[in-house]
Parts: structure tokens; sequence; C-alpha cells
């Protein structure tokens, strides 16, 4: 029988029909993967922290009002702490409606609006970490009557960066060299790698710092600590017969 397949058609079947055994994987050279992690410490430089003031009126105007001058006051103040206007910073403002529940002989409730509360929040860079407790201390006497939390920073965290990556490295060889050395193979050239940096948490402004103004005239006690920076590495090895 005579083929009604052209030449050019022939020769695609014949091609895909070789192509499974050209599409087999190579087999994997022998490797090892392993985890380090390293850490290093740096005291912060920078201190931001969210403070809000909370303002209630019978009515909203009335007590968006009030907020607005009290907070006014407390950035002005803040400014003339030395805090530069780019490290201040609106967050929020809420205005939200507030009711009473009185309970009934029927054992139903019954709301009654009692009035308006006007939440703003400011975002504070402080720059010079020893003024943190003062900063604080004055924003809380001039009407600031929230707060929100406190996280110390650090403007170039750079080299406690890089310092925690070579310390993640070398702990990662030593594991490589370990497990290799326990296997009785020879650790080869590093194939692979990548790195993972873990975040600090922000730390939360203790309320007793909120009192201590109706105590005591000294600023509310704040310690900055030293931020830890974390970093994970993950090492390829290639493994030597």
């Amino acid at each position: 029988m005579k083929s009604i397949l052209g030449p050019g058609l022939a020769l695609a079947l014949a091609l895909s029909t070789a192509a499974p055994a050209f599409a087999q994987d190579a087999p994997q050279p022998p490797r090892i993967v392993v985890n380090g992690e390293g850490e290093a410490t740096l005291a912060p430089d920078i201190a931001e922290i969210s403070l809000a003031v909370v303002r209630e009126a019978e009515s909203a105007r009335e007590a968006l009002t009030q907020n607005s001058a009290a907070m006014a006051e407390v950035i002005k103040a803040l400014k003339e702490m030395g805090i530069e206007a780019r490290d201040l910073q609106t967050s929020g403002v809420q205005v939200s409606a507030r009711y009473d529940y009185i309970s009934k002989p029927d054992n139903t409730q019954e709301s009654r609006l009692r009035g308006y509360e006007v939440t703003n929040t400011l975002s504070i860079r402080v720059r010079d970490v020893a003024k943190t407790g003062e900063v604080i201390d004055r924003a809380v006497s001039l009407g600031v009557n929230q707060g929100g939390s406190i996280t110390f920073t650090n403007e170039n965290p750079k080299p406690a960066l890089t310092e925690a990556r070579k310390k993640a490295v070398a702990d990662a060889v030593e594991k490589a060299r370990t497990l290799a050395e326990a296997a009785g193979v020879k650790l080869g050239r590093v194939t692979e790698i990548s790195d993972t940096v873990v975040s600090q948490p922000p730390q939360p402004i203790l309320a007793k710092a909120y009192a201590a103004r109706d105590a005591a005239p000294a600023p509310a006690p704040v310690e900055a600590g030293e931020n830890a920076y974390r970093v994970q590495v993950s090492m390829t090895f290639a493994l030597e017969p």
C-alpha cells in the first residue's frame, strides 16, 4: 500500500516517537542540603511610637473639634522638642457613635445614643532613643490618652545583617562537614545558597508608663535594649566520590 503521508509529516512522526528516549531526566549528582542560622545584635537608634487622642462629645462635630485641638497641642509640643515634621504622620482618624444599653423589664435591651467618639492616631519617629520616655510623657500630659505600640529599630541594620549572614553560613558549612564526615563522603563545592531575614516583632508599651505621669514628674520609664537580627541560610553542597 502506498503511503499517503508527505515526507515532512513522516519525519515529524518519527521524531515524536523517538522523543521519550531523550526526555528522560539525567540522574541527579550526589549532594547534601543543610540549613544554618546566625544572629547579631545592635543597639537601636530609632523609636517608632503610636499614640492616640480620644475625645467624646454629644455631637460628632464637637468631638472632632475637641480632638483636633488636643492633637494640635501634642504635635506643636513634639516639634518644639526637636521632632521633625517628616517624623510625624497621622495613621488614622476614626469617628464612631457611642451607645448606652438599658435593660428593660421584658429582658430586652434598649440602646440610647450617648454621643460620638473621635480617635486620632499619630505615628512618631524618635531619632534620639534616650528621649523616648520624655516624648511619651509630654504627649500624654497634653492630651494623649490611648497607646498603641513602640518599636525600636535601626536606621542602618546592614552591618548587623552582614554579621548574621556570615555566622549563618559558617553554621551551615560546619553542619555540612560534620554530616559528610559521618557519612564517609567528601564535601564538594557549593552549588546553591539562599537566605531569609527573620523580622523583629514590635515591643508593646506598658500601661504603667502612662500612669507614671500622675505619680511623679519623671518621664515614663522605657528601656530600649538591643535588636536581634537573625538570618537563616539554606546551602547545597556537591558530594565528591
